[in-house]
């Protein structure tokens, strides 16, 4: 089982000990090549992300909207696998032992992969957490009960839908943090809502002691602010995946500048949310 003497649990409380809300950044692995994507993910630390997730590139992600949805199809053009994202993860550990690494996507590549091949691979390579997000508590045992058992934490999504009757269910075999998703349909298709993120976040602490981590909406580092300072951090992923698509050629192929208009973008965002309890 995960323990508090995880790198989540270290991150978080060191969040808690500086007093300020943390900043969980998105990319998708291989996007839009494996050699900018790992120099994007091994600047991120530097530029202010706190957490980073990694999306596991896949054909079909329905639930993501269309700039992660293109980021998939750049990577896997590019010749991106779960091998190789398992790589990108294990090339990142060589500078960085401390920042937590959570691969998100579905469940389809691990399957594929095989359950416990991946879960062994993963944590050799420095992986700490799974979201998976079309695998519900009902199906707990295909991927969630072997992740804990190997020490990775699974992280559930909760939804504005998820209510008082449902959110036990969801939270049961929930380790790491919750991962609030602020409002119901694809990433990237509307603007968060602070008021309404603060209830949901007070309404989340009533039932877990986990960290709360609130993404989806979030685009400007005012939005970041906002949520950083109700919830335990805030989640970036399609804004920043945008400046990755912006700095493509139409073919896909990196154009020059790109990592350091990524990393730039994820700077900003740090400055808003380091600032967030201050301005509270």
């Amino acid at each position: 089982m995960t323990t508090d003497d995880s790198r989540i649990a270290r991150r978080f409380a060191k969040l808690k000990a500086e007093g300020r809300g943390g900043l969980v950044t998105f990319v998708t692995a291989g996007d839009p090549d494996m050699e900018i994507s790992a120099k994007i993910i091994q600047g991120l630390p530097g530029a202010g992300a706190d957490l980073i997730e990694i999306g596991m590139p896949f054909s079909d992600p329905m639930a993501d909207g269309p700039a992660i949805q293109a980021a998939s199809l750049r990577a896997l053009k590019a010749g991106m696998s779960l091998a190789k994202t398992i790589e990108l993860v294990q090339g990142f550990r060589k500078a960085d032992a401390d920042t937590p690494i959570i691969l998100m996507g579905y469940y389809n590549p691990i399957y594929i992969y095989g359950v416990d091949r991946f879960l062994a691979d993963a944590k050799a390579a420095g992986i700490d957490g799974l979201i998976i997000v079309d695998l519900p508590p009902e199906e707990d045992v295909e991927l969630c009960l072997p992740a804990l058992q190997a020490d990775v934490a699974f992280i559930r999504l909760a939804t504005p839908t998820t209510d008082d009757k449902r959110l036990p269910t969801v939270l049961a075999n929930t380790s790491g943090f919750v991962y609030y998703v602020s409002f119901t349909g694809v990433t990237g298709t509307k603007s968060v809502d602070s008021a309404h993120v603060a209830q949901a976040v007070d309404r989340l602490r009533r039932h877990t002691d986990l960290p709360i981590a609130v993404g989806f909406g979030i685009k400007t580092p005012e939005q970041a602010r906002a949520i950083a300072a109700v919830a335990d951090a805030a989640v970036v992923g399609t804004a920043l995946v945008q400046v990755i698509a912006d700095h493509t050629d139409a073919a896909g192929r990196a154009t020059p500048g790109l990592v350091d208009a990524a990393l730039g973008f994820v700077a900003d965002l740090a400055g808003g949310v380091r600032n967030a309890r201050s301005a509270a």
